[in-house]
């Protein structure tokens, strides 16, 4: 797991809900808390690209519903900018459920992956249809 070079706003707090990108079962996540969040009074716990957040499910297979488990965040709507001046933005809000180290628990992600995601867990990498 290395560092983001880009600087990307954390626009997802908790409480927001993700689409699940992956093939565990799970279609609607819940976020409801960031892992390694230090943060100010009064302020809610967000999550940008690349976070691990500790989610539960909220639509899916009945094994799977009503359980908490870790996620990485590989889609945010909201812009943001990466070191060669670009400015990238997603159509949806999405994650991948994880371990508490990174590592997937379905075997393929459907959509796009942001390449910050992707470079930070190189598993979710690997199992990426389209890295952007």
């Amino acid at each position: 797991m290395r560092t983001i070079r880009a600087k990307i706003p954390r626009c997802l707090p908790t409480g927001a809900r993700l689409i699940c990108t992956d093939n565990t079962g799970a279609k609607e996540l819940e976020i409801i808390a960031v892992k390694g969040y230090k943060g100010v009074r009064r302020r809610y716990p967000a999550a940008g690209i690349g976070d691990i957040v500790v989610v539960t499910v909220k639509k899916g297979t009945p094994d799977i519903r009503k359980q908490v488990h870790y996620a990485v965040i590989v889609r945010q709507r909201k812009e943001y900018r990466r070191p060669d001046g670009t400015r990238v933005k997603f159509e949806d809000n999405a994650a991948v459920i994880t371990d508490d180290k990174g590592n997937p628990k379905g075997s393929e992600i459907r959509g796009a992956v942001a390449r910050e995601a992707a470079e930070r867990f190189s598993k979710i990498g690997t199992l990426a249809a389209a890295i952007i």
